[in-house]
């Protein structure tokens, strides 16, 4: 084993959506977290919440699990 994680989820694209890959196979893009962990059921991964902050599970580049829409997190903090 090579240390790295087998889910690589890509940084936001313009519309939002995320590239993921796992075991180096593009799998889908994905919108939401949701989607992320719809993938990773598919393939037999851990689904629980705390599955998407498992460094040894996922690499995410350019955010974490919760940024989507290009890095903009949408919420208002007035």
């Amino acid at each position: 084993m090579d240390g790295q994680p087998p889910v690589v989820v890509q940084p936001p694209a313009s519309d939002g959506g995320r590239l993921v890959t796992i075991h180096g196979e593009r799998m889908g893009v994905a919108y939401s977290l949701f989607d992320v962990l719809d993938l990773l059921h598919r393939e037999g991964l851990p689904t629980a919440d705390t599955a998407v902050d498992d460094t040894e599970l996922i690499e995410w580049r350019g955010g974490g699990p919760y940024d989507w829409n290009n890095g903009e997190s949408g919420s208002d903090d007035a």
